[in-house]
């Protein structure tokens, strides 16, 4: 009773309060303008996720006893932090290293403190426990790599809360099955609250969560995934669903994020890029360069973060060892034929607009107007090829 009212409560609160702060994000000229690497065309107010993180607190704090509440009372400090954090972000931009900062402080209110952390491989290279350092180091690390690529692919109606909601549900059942209550009681809330959120972020998209939301469903989504993990690696096999690949079953919960992150900055520093600078090859990017619209490629990227998650239920038999490989290997075959569908949409695509642009703009009037330089025998092809260029140019913007 207390999951279902907690989850019930949570979307009814943030459904409600949502238009309110649209209201009030637009007279505070809190907007994210279009231009740049930005694929919408309009000033939307960003900031949103402040909706669906007060809707979760404040339905913890109703539905939950006081014993949960304790048992909890690290990670939602934590997340608290977070929220402070995403909203400085989005009103006064912090410099890389101060986001770092923040986020190092709250990772150690959570490994540290609540002690939710990596304790070792389980069985993985034959290591089951590791030493206190590692274990804490490869916590921090997992926490803060997760935290930020699920802030990279934020840049899509709907996505972030897509994926997100598809991982707390299913941790929620996971959770609430092996009789970590407290725990299926913050998932399951946490999916409330961003249901209801994207009802309006969903394409076209009249709130986005900013930083203030990526940055905390980034984080709780962490926490929970690493308790997933060192829950599964401690059970024993009659307490309910084991994962006997606990990593492998982390790892497909948060595929899409992960795999945009390794796929961006693998092609940044194969083209003599830094891994760190912004641009626009992202997954999402590249799908809605083949034609795809953003409540699509959304809906794609969901289905797909569902299939992982089913692949790992059906092989939660299999050890570290079969699982790793087996999703890892699956998703570069399905990156790389989504690369080769997409380009040769792309190309398609391309040769139509060329297509159209022969028939239905003649480039002669173009050359032989009184705003072109007098003809020379190299500049009319240039002038022509640049003409095109920009006509194409146009269109593929006004398509985004």
């Amino acid at each position: 009773m207390k999951i279902l009212g907690s989850f019930l409560t949570a979307f009814a609160v943030c459904f409600l309060i949502t238009p309110i702060l649209i209201f009030f994000l637009k007279k505070l000229d809190v907007i994210d303008s279009p231009g740049g690497r930005k694929i919408h065309s309009n000033k939307i107010p960003s900031m949103g996720g402040l909706g669906f993180v007060i809707a979760t607190l404040f339905s913890l704090f109703i539905w939950m006893d006081y014993s949960q509440l304790l048992e909890l009372r690290f990670i939602l400090a934590a997340l608290s932090l977070m929220l402070f954090v995403g909203i400085r972000d989005d009103l006064v931009n912090l410099t890389a290293w101060q986001k770092l900062a923040s986020q190092l402080v709250a990772t150690f209110i959570v490994v540290v403190m609540a002690d939710v952390r990596i304790t070792g491989l389980y069985g993985l290279f034959g290591v089951y426990d590791l030493p206190l350092v590692l274990s804490y180091g490869l916590s921090f690390f997992t926490v803060i790599v997760l935290t930020n690529a699920f802030n990279l692919i934020d840049g899509l109606d709907g996505l972030a809360g897509t994926v997100s909601v598809i991982a707390f549900t299913f941790l929620s059942w996971w959770f609430y099955s092996v009789g970590q209550t407290s725990f299926a009681i913050l998932s399951l809330t946490l999916t409330g609250g961003v249901l209801s959120f994207l009802i309006f972020n969903w394409h076209p998209a009249k709130v986005f969560m900013g930083d203030t939301g990526s940055l905390c469903l980034g984080f709780a989504l962490a926490t929970l995934v690493i308790h997933f993990i060192d829950m599964n690696g401690h059970l024993l096999d009659v307490e309910g669903l084991k994962f006997r690949a606990p990593i492998a079953a982390g790892i497909a919960l948060v595929i899409i994020p992960l795999y945009d992150t390794a796929r961006v900055f693998f092609r940044r520093a194969s083209n003599g890029k830094s891994p760190m600078a912004p641009d626009k090859s992202h997954v999402h990017h590249f799908l809605m360069r083949g034609g795809l619209r953003h409540d699509q490629v959304s809906l794609l990227l969901g289905f797909i973060s569902i299939s992982f998650i089913a692949l790992s239920v059906l092989g939660s038999g299999f050890s570290d060892y079969v699982m790793i490989p087996a999703l890892v290997l699956l998703a570069v075959l399905l990156g790389y034929r989504l690369d080769s569908v997409t380009l040769k949409r792309v190309r398609k695509r391309s040769k139509q607009t060329a297509s159209i642009l022969a028939k239905n703009f003649p480039i002669e009037p173009l050359l032989n107007s009184q705003d072109v330089e007098p003809e020379t025998k190299e500049s009319k092809p240039r002038r022509r090829t640049r003409i095109k260029s920009k006509i194409l140019e146009n269109i593929k913007l006004s398509d985004n």
